[in-house]
């Protein structure tokens, strides 16, 4: 791990926690420090009798507290991390304890057990085919199923709707998930908060379900479609290669990448991780996403504003963009982040859409805007008086607006189709750190 103090601050899951892990940031509170070059270990005094155990494992990172808190890192590994960084001296321990190398060593043989199940024997051809058929069929019945509850639900009108629970959508999207089709499950969970939200949810809903018709359509000729088309078809259902897949056969790219925004979601304990990259030499955009059950944590750690040489490997598709890293990111200074003014963000975002319409979000960088708030909405203003609908939290809106000044921002975030929600912000052609992070300063 590549420590800074920005690194480490990247790290926290939310604002309060890096302000609870300065408050820790004392060698005082901690009745024991130590180091070595694998791992940062430390007990930190707490409500209880017991001190809490905190480990670090460097290769990572990778986190451990004995402390109850649910957030990833805790308050404890932060702290940890920031003394490392500025009270050094104060790490005496060189030989880990007995709980630092049992848990190292755990760690350790999961890491063996994934490496030897990766290098396993080639599935037997004829199997695989067979068992795609049958998933096929599946999908083809829960499909059939899902445009007649759509027929019936237009025929009757979305009138019913109104005053319903908003889990009105649940038995079918669980019916989804049994015909193994968990991208269509997704999207109809998105589309039941929808209902009453708004003035005109019935056409938001009416164009949720007719982007899920051509879906269905789309799986119905899916033999017939080309096979970057039919890849992102089976993506936005939810058939996607395996990375081992991937990794042996997706296209690949390598270089500088800037690191420009990094997102984060969490819906029934997953935490869902979107990187965003940005080559330097090809001005080619990249995501990499991760997934982590229960906990917010990931192997590889990526600063927003710093540059990482990288090697990936593209998901196939008409328009890839998700990618795999093929190696660990390696630390590369900084670069100016690219200026694109609004008119030429809508463009890139279109010629998106019409290679695949599936993929959202869709990344996007606009250097010439700035926050605005109208009544209880914000929206993003360029230069020319055009506008964009702003997805923020009212804390981050006035966050933006302050650093503005009237000024326009270089924002990096994400496009759904209706509004930019935005996860990073400089100042136009600045480098290095980004002036303000989603959920707080940056």
């Amino acid at each position: 791990m590549d420590m800074t103090f920005d690194s480490v601050l990247a790290l926290a899951p939310d604002v309060s926690s890096v302000k609870a892990a300065h408050g820790l940031v004392a060698p005082g509170k901690w009745p024991a420090l130590g180091c070595d070059d694998a791992a940062l270990w430390g007990e930190c005094k707490g409500s209880g009798a017991k001190p809490y155990q905190v480990e670090v494992d460097l290769s990572g990172p990778a986190f451990k507290c004995t402390c109850p808190s649910r957030k990833f890192p805790c308050k404890h590994a932060l702290a940890l991390l920031l003394l490392r960084l500025q009270h050094e001296s104060a790490f005496t321990q060189h030989e880990a304890p007995e709980w630092v190398k049992e848990w190292l060593a755990a760690r350790g043989r999961n890491a063996a057990r994934q490496e030897k199940k990766s290098s396993g024997q080639t599935p037997d051809p004829a199997a695989s085919a067979r068992r795609e058929a049958s998933r096929l069929k599946r999908m083809a019945a829960g499909l059939d199923d899902l445009e007649r509850w759509m027929c019936d639900l237009v025929r009757h009108g979305f009138g019913q709707l109104s005053g319903a629970s908003s889990r009105w959508a649940e038995d079918m999207a669980a019916r989804m998930v049994d015909a193994q089709v968990p991208g269509m499950a997704a999207r109809l969970r998105a589309l039941s908060g929808v209902v009453g939200t708004r003035p005109d949810w019935p056409a938001l809903l009416l164009a949720g379900f007719g982007r899920m018709q051509l879906l269905i359509d789309a799986f119905r000729r899916l033999d017939a479609l080309p096979l970057p088309e039919g890849a992102d078809v089976r993506a936005a259902l939810g058939l996607v290669p395996d990375k081992e897949e991937v990794l042996a056969e997706g296209e690949r790219a390598e270089g500088r990448w800037l690191v420009l925004g990094v997102g984060y979601d969490e819906e029934d304990r997953l935490w869902r991780r979107r990187v965003w990259l940005y080559n330097l030499e090809s001005a080619r955009p990249a995501l990499l996403l991760d997934f982590s059950h229960r906990e917010k944590r990931f192997e590889h750690s990526y600063v927003p504003g710093s540059v990482v040489r990288l090697a990936l490997a593209f998901y196939p598709g008409a328009s890839p963009l998700r990618a795999v890293a093929l190696e660990a990111p390696a630390a590369d200074g900084t670069a100016p982040v690219p200026s694109v003014t609004l008119a030429e963000a809508l463009e890139a975002v279109a010629g998106r859409v019409a290679a695949q319409p599936w993929q959202w979000p869709l990344p996007m960088m606009i250097s010439d805007a700035s926050p605005c708030r109208e009544g209880e909405a914000w929206r993003l203003q360029s230069d020319d008086g055009s506008c964009l609908p702003l997805f923020v939290e009212d804390d981050d809106g006035w966050q933006l607006l302050a650093l503005a000044g009237g000024h326009p921002l270089s924002l990096w975030g994400e496009w759904d189709g209706a509004c930019f929600r935005p996860l990073s912000a400089w100042l136009p052609g600045a480098s290095g750190a980004p002036l303000w992070l989603e959920g707080g300063r940056g």
